[in-house]
């Protein structure tokens, strides 16, 4: 029999199968309801954050966030640990620990065997493992594409928190995961071919990027999934107030990814990404082909930390408002 390919059962793939952003932002406009007496709410809807945070009783932050998608790569094992890894991944932008999580499992149980869900969730708990959180079940349906991810709770310390609106210019801006996972995934799911490079960065916990970032006194950061990197450093810009030079030479790339992208392998989430972003961008002299790797959707990418993180690249800066040109927030050169 030949093998089963789970990415042709899904019409996107990994992060890059997220809504728009601008068409999510206006989906969500107007949604922000009043925090009800006695909460208090640290990080909410306001600026997209990671994760969402509340203070509870003894001085801790709870954090709360899911994350699910249709199968990235097509082995089930694979694509379970990649869509662990990647949920977690919120806590830890947020500088925070998980403490427990629960799947979420779409399935199309006539279309594929069941003992292929089965490695999906042994993979997602091995990540878990790993990561030192317990997987404590979880909620599963009958669905036309098959989906996994995972809700995640974790903790963290209030006045430590790293979030999206506290970027300060004058910084330097480090990334701890090379970029191109998105047109990696893109051509195996189009050839089949595999990328052990891809599949390697994404099954990487960002726990150990954070920590450091923590120590290193850090108060900004992200994780670049569907977005893609121009994406995420967009909303952190406008969240924050502030803007950024992006130094394009610098940013370091998957092996692979630059032939895959001439290949034609280019995910329409990348190209939705950039599109949002263009009308903030000034790029003069940077070709088509370098802009859509930066806004390249990835899945379980690295973080994206205001400050710098011990071995991870620097690949730009953060300057103040307005010193960028009219309505430009992200420069790359």
């Amino acid at each position: 029999m030949e093998p089963i390919r789970l990415t042709q059962y899904a019409r996107g793939g990994g992060c890059a199968c997220k809504i728009p952003a601008g068409e999510l932002e206006q989906i969500v406009a107007g949604l922000h309801a009043t925090a009800p007496p006695g909460s208090d709410v640290l990080v909410g809807l306001d600026d997209g954050d990671d994760a969402a945070a509340v203070r509870i009783s003894g001085g801790q932050a709870v954090l709360s966030t899911t994350d699910f998608f249709t199968p990235v790569v097509d082995d089930p094992y694979d694509w379970g640990r990649i869509a662990a890894a990647n949920a977690v991944s919120d806590v830890y932008a947020m500088g925070g620990d998980p403490v427990m999580a629960i799947n979420l499992v779409a399935w199309p149980r006539e279309l594929l065997p069941t003992d292929l869900l089965r490695e999906v969730l042994r993979g997602g708990l091995d990540i878990a493992i790993e990561a030192g959180f317990p997987v404590l079940g979880g909620h599963s349906i009958d669905a036309p594409e098959p989906i996994y991810g995972m809700a995640v709770t974790g903790t963290a310390d209030p006045e430590r928190l790293m979030r999206n609106d506290a970027a300060e210019a004058g910084l330097p801006i480090s990334l701890t995961k090379p970029l191109g996972v998105g047109v990696l995934n893109n051509r195996h799911k189009a050839t089949g071919e595999r990328s052990e490079e891809a599949i390697a960065s994404m099954v990487t916990l960002n726990r150990d990027a954070s920590r450091a970032a923590i120590a290193a006194g850090i108060r900004a950061a992200t994780d670049v999934t569907g977005f893609g990197l121009l994406g995420h450093l967009y909303k952190m810009t406008r969240a924050s107030g502030i803007a950024a030079r992006v130094d394009a030479a610098a940013v370091p790339y998957v092996a692979g990814a630059r032939a895959a992208l001439a290949a034609g392998h280019v995910p329409g989430g990348s190209q939705r990404n950039l599109d949002w972003v263009r009308p903030h961008l000034a790029a003069d002299g940077i070709g088509e082909d370098e802009l859509i790797l930066l806004a390249d959707a990835q899945t379980s990418g690295g973080l994206l930390v205001v400050g710098e993180v011990p071995g991870a690249p620097v690949v730009g800066e953060t300057v103040a408002a307005g010193s960028l040109g009219d309505g430009v927030l992200v420069q790359v050169s």
